[in-house]
């Protein structure tokens, strides 16, 4: 006979918020792909599917690059962008939640909460900028990417949906 024990709290927390991560991303992908950009899955569980396993317990400068690739790269004509999309409930992101060393220093970092949806680049990360709950650095704001306002809204309307209990 088989015990049912359920996933331990580890577990349980493990699997929520990579769950949260994976509806983070796909909210952000399906934001720039209604805003007409190509979306490319661009982080190593997409690129190199089982690199993971085959890292496991691997310390080189290579396996730590491929352990960091962002999400996604978004091209809109002759623009090209790295994104990397994290969930974070209270809304904050500073430099130092970036893994160390990031090698991606052009990468754009967005951040969906539950009620916004905030971007800031590595870059402005090292400056000493970062992501609050009263900071000003909404995704509708970036110039770099001409989103709509609008669609930004209704995107973030859904993070409230998925993420009202979170």
């Amino acid at each position: 006979m088989v015990e049912n024990t359920g996933l331990s709290d580890w577990e349980y927390e493990s699997r929520e918020n990579m769950i949260k991560a994976r509806i983070a991303e796909t909210l952000i992908e399906e934001l720039f792909l209604s805003m007409k950009y190509s979306v490319f899955r661009y982080g190593m569980e997409n690129t190199v599917p089982g690199v993971m396993d085959l890292l496991k317990g691997v310390r080189s400068d290579v396996a730590n690059n491929i352990r960091r690739m962002p999400d996604f790269v978004v091209q809109k004509e002759k623009e090209v962008y790295f994104i990397e999309v994290k969930f974070r409930a209270n809304e904050q992101f500073r430099y130092k939640d970036l893994p160390r060393d990031y090698p991606y220093r052009n990468a754009f970092i967005v951040i969906v909460s539950k009620k916004h949806i905030k971007c800031i680049t590595v870059q402005e990360l090292e400056e000493g900028k970062e992501i609050s709950p009263t900071s000003k650095n909404y995704l509708g704001n970036r110039k770099e990417f001409e989103l709509d306002k609008q669609t930004i809204i209704d995107f973030c309307d859904f993070a409230v949906k998925f993420f009202k209990d979170a």
